[in-house]
């Protein structure tokens, strides 16, 4: 029989259109939500306000969370992992192996909100962690502040302001794990934040986050818009790409990592997506990895690309590794292939090992 994701949330979900604004949801707090003391509060006036009040009266440890509308797209995200289908969530980290595997209603299908937890004390914020409506989430005894009425593009727009590098440049937990909450918002107030944080001017690392959320919750369009960045002036974002373009489900992402891996001006770029390639089984990835190994200009790309051809299905790697091994012109490139070869335990190889020994 099927089942739903909205066992997660109580009864009596309404939408509520205000003229010129985006939806929002009315609701109480969700129904899976254990050890907890809960108090509700609308925040239909307008999110932002009411909710710097709360952290700002916040002095002890508690959690403000909220309902939002997800993206379309598979995915359960319990006990602080992505996809993670079972087990409790504990908020305060305690024991978490303790539910791994426990039951609990699944869905095949994802999950139509998403949850926004985040953990004020002293006055600031400092953890935000965003839950599928199908997991238990235990609070570890402390309050929640469960936010009613509220509006997603608002949403948008509060959780954006924590998006900011550490002074070390770097995108911190806080800032990832408002990314994250940004990426899975339904709507183009998300898709605008994600495109800004992307952009360039904007600190590498933010970029690079920004960039594998689009790749890993905004499907097509958040393909599209890496595709268009593979031609950025950067090539120190461009090497950040081929992650995320290799993490996108969209069938036009094994070409684009390929033709990135192929024709970008930078050595570092194409090594960095012939590492990707490397994880990618087919013909297509094959011949890519094979081509840079005979064309690339630059020696360390092609090293690279034998560590590729290592990382590929045995099948399709070993007899590709032991052909750059026998005739590859350049000695270096013939090292590396042997090198990897000798890592593969593969039988193929040992003949081969005592084919050239017996010369």
């Amino acid at each position: 029989m099927k089942r739903t994701l909205l066992s997660g949330l109580a009864c009596g979900v309404a939408w509520v259109a205000a003229a010129g604004a985006s939806a929002v949801i009315v609701q109480d707090g969700p129904a899976r939500l254990v050890n907890a003391k809960v108090e509700t509060k609308s925040v239909a006036s307008g999110l932002d306000q009411a909710f710097r009040a709360l952290v700002s009266a916040r002095q002890t440890a508690g959690w403000i969370a909220y309902s939002v509308p997800a993206v379309p797209g598979e995915r359960h995200m319990c006990d602080g992992g992505w996809e993670t289908r079972y087990g409790t969530t504990y908020l305060e980290g305690r024991n978490r192996a303790a539910d791994a595997g426990s039951g609990g209603k699944v869905s095949l299908e994802g999950p139509r909100d998403i949850y926004v937890f985040l953990r004020a004390e002293a006055g600031r914020v400092h953890k935000i962690h965003v839950l599928s409506p199908d997991c238990e989430i235990d609070a570890g005894g402390l309050p929640v502040q469960w936010l009613t009425q509220v509006n997603p593009a608002e949403s948008v727009a509060l959780l954006s302001t924590f998006v900011v590098p550490s002074a070390r440049r770097k995108a911190d937990s806080l800032a990832n794990g408002a990314l994250m909450a940004v990426a899975l918002h339904q709507g183009p107030a998300a898709a605008r934040a994600l495109d800004g944080f992307v952009a360039p001017g904007q600190a590498l690392d933010i970029r690079k986050q920004a960039a594998f959320w689009l790749a890993a919750g905004r499907g097509r369009d958040g393909f599209e818009t890496l595709r268009r960045l593979t031609a950025d002036s950067d090539p120190a974002f461009r090497k950040e790409l081929a992650f995320p373009i290799s993490v996108s489900k969209e069938a036009a992402a094994v070409d684009t990592l390929i033709r990135l891996a192929r024709e970008d001006e930078s050595p570092e770029v194409r090594r960095q997506a012939l590492f990707w390639v490397g994880q990618k089984a087919g013909a297509r990835a094959a011949e890519a990895i094979t081509g840079a190994i005979e064309h690339d200009p630059d020696t360390e790309v092609k090293k690279r690309a034998v560590f590729a051809l290592s990382q590929m299905p045995k099948e399709e790697g070993v007899p590709r590794l032991i052909e750059v091994a026998r005739t590859n012109r350049n000695a270096e490139v013939r090292k590396q292939a042997v090198f990897w070869l000798g890592q593969s335990n593969d039988p193929r190889a040992l003949k081969f090992f005592e084919e050239i020994l017996k010369k």
